[in-house]
């Protein structure tokens, strides 16, 4: 019995081990060609599904401006904090634009507290710095319900959130950008003609968003 309790504990570690948790892989061999290339990185935007949904829709505008894309769909703070030095760093950008947050809200990998979503925002900040590379922080996108955890109610979060996100650019006297603003209804959420549900962007919304971001790096890349 003791034996086979063993057995059962190695192979649970070994699955454990096994799970790639924060998407490591996920662009590995994309940065392999980016770093091979040698081109010119002039931001990469790191963010989960909203980031990810941006260049599946709208290609032209990273291909043009010599953006990189490495946003994961489902991803929180912690996660995009473990693969920040692979996704990021290593392609040697001048600047990141970093769109997180409310999966953490949702809490997609469980509970977790609005100032800690913060700190993990604020660690991509430090090791941007760290590595001259100009961090631009997002505001979160306002969204009132979630469609796959109705339980939640954001509003009241992502604001908070965002107010937290502030103060942390304020801090480190980098960019802060905010998306929020221009795209929030009267009620909290995520103007209808500007989604197509209640969280991400449609072409439209990204079409809102992207004169917003350019002003912002245009002044930081100069």
């Amino acid at each position: 019995m003791k034996n086979v309790f063993l057995c059962i504990c190695l192979v649970s570690s070994l699955l454990g081990f096994s799970q790639d948790w924060a998407n490591m892989n996920f662009f590995k061999e994309k940065n392999q060609q980016v770093m091979a290339e040698g081109k010119l990185v002039a931001a990469v935007f790191m963010g989960n599904s909203i980031t990810q949904g941006w260049v599946d829709m709208r290609p032209d505008f990273f291909a043009a401006n010599s953006f990189v894309n490495r946003g994961i769909g489902g991803q929180t703070t912690p996660q995009m904090l473990l693969r920040f030095r692979q996704d990021v760093i290593d392609l040697k950008p001048k600047a990141v634009v970093i769109l997180a947050g409310i999966n953490d809200i949702a809490e997609n990998t469980g509970p977790i507290s609005l100032e800690d979503i913060a700190a993990n925002i604020e660690s991509m900040v430090e090791l941007a710095i760290a590595h001259g590379i100009h961090p631009l922080v997002c505001s979160v996108l306002p969204a009132n319900n979630f469609p796959w955890r109705p339980e939640i109610s954001p509003r009241e979060k992502v604001i908070k959130l965002n107010e937290l996100l502030l103060a942390i650019t304020e801090k480190h006297q980098v960019t802060y950008v905010d998306y929020y603003v221009s795209t929030v209804d009267n009620e909290g959420g995520l103007k209808i003609d500007l989604g197509y549900d209640t969280v991400h962007p449609n072409d439209k919304g990204y079409q809102m968003l992207e004169p917003i971001i350019l002003e912002s790096l245009q002044s930081v890349l100069r």
